[in-house]
């Protein structure tokens, strides 16, 4: 039976894991500094798919936690790296902002408005109808529909905004064409992950705060899995599913003690 001291790499969500909203989570900055020190290969792993990993760095840093930008991992990230292997250099059409379109650049992908490959559609707080239409036109036409991820809505200092679930949701019923999704919980995120740090799944862990995504994923994917309570799932959460997690903490401060 793994434990934490078996762990060589280490893949976690970054929302209720490290930090709530902008407040770094206790034992989070110790847990990242503790990788850092002990030169363990590690990723921070989101869905979000709008920011660049040089922007989540900063945006991090001013949190109070120092994550280099190449210990993030986004989903932008990872679906630049799932077309890469599919199609390299394709011709796509975007639906999103920096941080997805940054990703395809630099993965060699041409961004087209006409006759695109693949129509690929990410987290935006300017969702245009004009795009949206354009879009559809396009899968309609023939071009392959990608999502970042699955996500429904997304936190915002007034409330929920819709993020790339759904609209991807608007977008299949008006083409009844459904996207391939790459980010969680697709195990492919967290391969794409493991790939880039050169991990193997017998010698790494996922630390996540749902069941329903991290967990599962990480499950799938034949890693140690770690729930944390500092988030999403509760306690009282855990017999509604089929499956547990490797070990369940109440934070990564717990978790860090054990290391």
């Amino acid at each position: 039976m793994r434990d934490p001291r078996d762990i060589e790499c280490w893949l976690t969500d970054k929302d209720g894991v490290l930090v709530q909203g902008e407040i770094p989570i206790p034992g989070a900055s110790d847990l990242i500094n503790c990788w850092v020190d002990t030169s363990r290969r590690f990723l921070v792993l989101t869905n979000d798919s709008s920011y660049t990993a040089r922007d989540l760095s900063a945006r991090l840093d001013q949190a109070g936690l120092i994550v280099p930008e190449e210990n993030l991992w986004t989903s932008a990230l990872a679906t630049a790296d799932f077309l890469a292997g599919q199609h390299p250099g394709a011709r796509v059409y975007v639906v999103g902002e920096a941080g997805l379109t940054t990703a395809l650049h630099d993965a060699g992908f041409v961004m087209v408005e006409e006759d695109p490959d693949y129509v690929v559609i990410g987290e935006t707080r300017t969702y245009s109808f004009e795009a949206i239409t354009l879009a559809i036109n396009h899968i309609i036409g023939g071009a392959r529909f990608i999502a970042t991820n699955p996500d429904v809505i997304g936190p915002s200092a007034t409330g929920v905004l819709p993020a790339t679930g759904s609209v991807a949701a608007l977008i299949t019923a008006a083409t009844n064409r459904h996207p391939y999704i790459v980010g969680k919980p697709n195990p492919m995120m967290f391969r794409s992950a493991m790939n880039r740090i050169e991990a193997h799944s017998e010698t790494t862990a996922m630390i996540g705060d749902r069941m329903d995504t991290d967990i599962v994923a990480g499950i799938e994917a034949g890693l140690f899995t770690v729930l944390v309570l500092s988030g999403i799932t509760g306690r009282k959460d855990l017999e509604r599913f089929p499956y547990r997690p490797s070990l369940v903490v109440e934070s990564v401060a717990e978790l860090r003690a054990m290391m």
